[in-house]
């Protein structure tokens, strides 16, 4: 069930990305509807699952570097291919996918807490 409610975060937090970005004056994303919201919520959750690590990893000296500031790059590169693959969700530019990436991560971080502080 916890599954579930995080899902419905997640997509809810992508929803206000959208709402919010713009009204900030940065670069956003815009989604359709909530059904698309969700779509984006398990696709960017799968990529995050599987292709995630294999990046970090072929990415390790330039992350080293950087002291994991690189990071933000691949959440905004995988936010941007989702936006790719997924109809009725558009990003503008990787910029506001960097910005829309680190906006719902904060903002799912903070719901997830929330359903399970034990996490």
């Amino acid at each position: 069930m916890k599954v579930i409610f995080k899902w419905i975060i997640s997509a809810l937090s992508i929803l206000l990305a959208a709402y919010a970005l713009p009204k900030l004056g940065l670069p956003g994303i815009v989604v359709d509807s909530f059904y698309t919201a969700l779509i984006v919520a398990l696709v960017l959750g799968l990529l995050n699952l599987t292709l995630k690590p294999i990046l970090v990893i072929l990415t390790l000296p330039i992350n080293l570097i950087t002291l994991g500031l690189f990071t933000l790059v691949i959440n905004g590169f995988l936010f941007w291919f989702v936006a790719t693959i997924v109809s009725g969700f558009h990003v503008d530019g990787f910029l506001g996918a960097i910005v829309g990436a680190l906006f719902v991560s904060l903002v799912s971080t903070i719901g997830h807490k929330l359903v399970d502080p034990a996490s």
